[in-house]
């Protein structure tokens, strides 16, 4: 049964309830809720047929109808976002048009109960009252909520870190390989809308790491790139949502949805390199009063423009081959093989004008030499610049030649594309940069000139600055657990298995309490002394203390609680402790030392389990080592903690590293004998 969603729902942006404004503006808002409503109310149609059949025609047929709706669908939610932020959807005018950027869309999801499997689990697991934990359920469930319709901005990449964050808390604490929450993730494909739902928690976590990386592409194509800030902006954007597909592509295997498999992740990579390098092309055109245009420059931009063909026929390629073909749009292919053509032309353009500049003729261009690709086999010599005004005047000639056939085929492969917007920049752009072209052929034309010019030879693609991956904008500071009051997650997880005794009565003897206290959050009881009060109330070596009097001490560092306990009389003190019992059997079909296929078809070496996303800094226990002293004076007890050592942490974890530290004071005084 598929739930129904508002046309204000999840994408629809933050602006969809904005009142007031200019009527006509209203007017199209409410037009775009409408057709918003009328795509939702499809996919769900579509949907349901899409589980409902077994026929597989009919899978492809309504999979295709899937991947249209999904295209209306971001188009219609991207147009609804300018209206919200003021943008003009009038034609573009002047010279200032830039190349329009291809942007990812969100990957939507439905909602999620967390409250009902987390209420249970805290009952049952760690024996306190679930209900006490409603304020704490509803926070992760408005994250969540916010979470699916993030701001294209970097207020919305800090809501999708700060779910993220709360899912690897989630992870550590409340699922384990014998057991989890047994909640089912919805998600929809971004490339073709598909449904794909799991169970693993590492579906969730990827999902939304997707859709870190899909609103950093989002930024960077909103980006104003006719100014020097908006350019490195937008090449910023681009290089983080690089890393992070690269983040998924090394954590993912057997994915299971096309857009997080690891052929259209790394085919995604070489996109966002190819629109970075693109940045970097035109931050440098930008006219600037410092650095003349003269022949060098315009060399260096003609290299530059060859590199940026050179990433995006790449790009084709990588879009050419199967599985990526299947599912990558049509337009997307076509606007990549445009901006190819179109760069390659702006190549030959920009060597067409440093062979005329006038300084160059009188100078000198040993550049050109450099420039121009390495001949062939066939060709019998290297290509040399002519040192006559026109021989170099043909020359230039040759290289409009193939600017002006560029960008012809640009605009016959971009009339192919079915582009749905009413306003086409592109061929905006390719229109402009066309005219140019033959403008400056109509200069350099001559009635007298009744030999063909000869072949250009090709740009040798060279850049000044090649954008790199960057890891994503994930929270570098502490994160707060929204579970905190649950107790320190090396104890107080799903991992371990525990009896909750008490509250306990000890009273003060002659010698104290009694036992031994060590550790910090929780203190932990190392010893009992054999016939005193702390064995007579049924205190063990061992058991962890969490609660003092009817206070909550879970966090509480070893000094707090040994001060406590000074401050009782002679009635003594009340505790409550819980008791560590062994662990639980190794599930089936999982042995210690190999790796199988996990139950979601997820590969994963044991005893890792396959919902994990290799998130470090949590993972299967290890056997504690012998205690080995401290160079401070603390006596420092190691056993491991979870850790993926193949991915950077998404946050530090200063309680518990990537070995999990419990210090204990060189002091062993019982309780009594500090007081």
């Amino acid at each position: 049964m598929i739930l129904e969603e508002r046309p204000d729902g999840p994408g629809a942006g933050e602006e969809s309830g904005r009142k007031g404004g200019d009527p006509r503006e209203q007017s199209r808002r409410a037009r775009i809720h409408q057709q918003i409503s009328k795509e939702l109310r499809m996919r769900a149609g579509a949907e349901n047929l899409y589980r409902a059949t077994s026929n597989n025609r009919v899978r492809e047929t309504v999979a295709l109808e899937l991947s249209y709706v999904n295209s209306n669908l971001q188009l219609l939610k991207e147009e609804l976002a300018g209206l919200g932020g003021g943008a003009d959807v009038g034609p573009p005018e002047g010279e200032g048009v830039t190349v329009p950027m291809i942007p990812l869309g969100l990957k939507e999801t439905k909602e999620l109960d967390w409250a009902t499997p987390l209420r249970e689990l805290i009952s049952e697991h760690f024996g306190e009252d679930g209900a006490s934990y409603e304020a704490e359920m509803r926070e992760l469930e408005d994250l969540r909520q916010t979470m699916r319709s993030p701001s294209r901005d970097e207020a919305g990449l800090q809501v999708l870190a700060a779910y993220y964050d709360q899912l690897c808390f989630l992870d550590a604490r409340f699922f384990s390989p014998s057991r989890g929450l047994e909640l089912l993730f919805h998600w929809y494909d971004s490339l073709t809308g598909v449904p794909a739902q799991q169970r693993a928690l590492a579906f969730e976590k990827g999902s939304v790491l997707f859709n870190i990386g899909a609103l950093h592409t989002q930024i960077g194509a909103c980006q104003d790139r006719s100014s020097a800030e908006g350019a490195n902006s937008a090449i910023e954007a681009f290089q983080k949502a690089a890393g992070t597909f690269r983040l998924l592509r090394e954590s993912f295997s057997h994915a299971p949805s096309p857009d997080m498999s690891a052929a259209s992740l790394s085919t995604l990579e070489q996109l966002l390199a190819a629109q970075a390098q693109e940045c970097v092309f035109q931050g440098l055109s930008l006219p600037d009063s410092t650095t003349p245009q003269d022949s060098r420059a315009q060399l260096c931009l003609a290299q530059e423009a060859a590199q940026v063909a050179a990433e995006y026929r790449l790009v084709c390629q990588a879009m050419a081959q199967p599985p990526v073909r299947d599912y990558v749009p049509a337009s997307w292919t076509t606007l990549v093989y445009v901006k190819a053509e179109h760069f390659r032309a702006l190549a030959h353009y920009h060597a067409a004008v440093a062979l005329c500049d006038s300084s160059a003729v009188e100078e000198g261009l040993p550049e050109y030499e450099q420039v121009v690709q390495p001949p062939t086999p066939l060709e019998l010599q290297d290509p040399v610049l002519p040192q006559q005004l026109e021989e170099r005047r043909k020359l230039a000639k040759a290289h409009l030649k193939q600017a002006v056939l560029g960008q012809e085929e640009a605009l016959r492969l971009h009339a192919r594309c079915r582009v749905q917007r009413k306003v086409d920049l592109l061929q905006a752009v390719v229109t402009q940069a066309l005219a140019r072209s033959l403008a400056k052929y109509s200069e350099l034309e001559r009635e007298d000139d009744f030999f063909e010019a000869a072949q250009a030879p090709e740009i040798q693609p060279k850049t000044q600055q090649k954008p790199e991956a960057r890891m994503p904008s994930l929270p570098q500071g502490r994160a707060t657990d929204i579970f905190y009051r649950v107790g320190p997650l090396p104890v107080f997880s799903v991992k371990n298995r525990w009896r909750l005794a008490g509250p306990v009565h000890v009273a003060r003897g002659e010698h104290g309490f009694g036992f031994t206290l060590r550790g910090d959050s929780p203190v932990l009881i190392a010893a009992v002394t054999a016939g005193g009060q702390a064995e007579a109330a049924g205190l063990k070596e061992g058991d962890y203390i969490v609660s003092v009097n009817g206070q909550p001490c879970k966090w509480w560092r070893h000094a707090e609680v040994v001060a406590q306990l000074r401050g009782v009389g002679e009635a003594g003190v009340s505790l409550q402790v819980v008791s560590p019992l062994p662990g639980p059997e190794p599930r089936s079909g999982v042995s210690p030392g190999g790796g199988e296929q996990g139950p979601w078809g997820w590969p994963h070496p044991a005893p890792r389990r396959s919902s994990d996303l290799h998130v470090p800094g949590f993972g299967a226990s290890r056997p504690a080592s012998s205690p080995r002293p401290h160079p401070q004076g603390w006596v420092v007890s190691r056993t491991r903690a979870s850790c993926w050592p193949r991915i950077p942490p998404a946050f530090p974890l200063p309680r518990w590293p990537v070995w999990a530290t419990t210090r204990w004071p060189a002091h062993r005084g019982t309780a009594g004998q500090l007081s």
